[in-house]
């Protein structure tokens, strides 16, 4: 199915699992685009930085490539951001993955290890387990909107998002007997710790509801 859509902009930083998420956005557009070129995104009606790797390989792609302005003033803009895994992180003020980095600073907070989890629990965390919705939080004109408050979306991570302020919590999940933040949400900046492009039909919903909302 094809609607017509904005201009998404798909941020390749050298660590983006690209393919899988450019299916997925052609679902319900031909405009999402991957680029690593600033004039695109700054003409783009939202904006997506996907990731799979390390904190310090994702803040190095992004400064070999000068985009560390460019998406700190598309934030400011007021235009949607998807940070997805690695990119939900990169959205942070630190990371502790093998050292202590600086992220975007977009949202204030740390992007840290797990803690020693219950039942035997492998780090890193990969598979399917359930999102549950803050119930003081709206769903309405997010990507969210029409996913159901315990759904299942699929996980692959072994830090997890800390941020400052816990107002920002929009989801959690829990793993281990340890209940993390799933999703964050600041104003029109979401940030997803786990893959919708690898979730079934509820990441495909979160996809087509981001393309609505830019």
């Amino acid at each position: 199915m094809t609607m017509k859509s904005p201009k998404i902009a798909v941020v390749d930083y050298g660590v983006g699992n690209l393919y899988s998420i450019q299916k997925a956005f052609d679902k319900f557009t031909t405009k999402a685009i991957i680029t690593e070129e600033a004039k695109e995104i700054e003409s783009s009606d939202a904006l997506v930085l996907p990731g799979v790797g390390s904190f310090e390989a994702g803040m190095n792609g992004l400064c070999i490539r000068n985009l560390e302005t460019t998406i700190k003033q598309f934030a400011e803009s007021g235009k949607p951001i998807l940070g997805i895994c690695l990119g939900a992180q990169l959205l942070l003020s630190k990371g502790f993955e093998f050292g202590e980095f600086s992220g975007l600073n977009i949202i204030p907070g740390r992007v840290i290890k797990f803690p020693k989890l219950a039942d035997n629990a492998k780090i890193p965390h990969i598979g399917w387990n359930r999102l549950s919705f803050k119930t003081s939080v709206s769903k309405n004109d997010t990507p969210f909107r029409s996913i159901d408050r315990e759904a299942d979306v699929y996980f692959v991570h072994s830090y997890i998002l800390e941020p400052d302020d816990k107002k920002v919590i929009f989801a959690t999940t829990e793993y281990g007997g340890h209940e993390f933040c799933a999703i964050i949400k600041k104003n029109n900046i979401y940030g997803c710790q786990f893959h919708p492009e690898k979730s079934g039909p509820v990441g495909l919903k979160i996809i087509e509801n981001f393309i609505k909302i830019a």
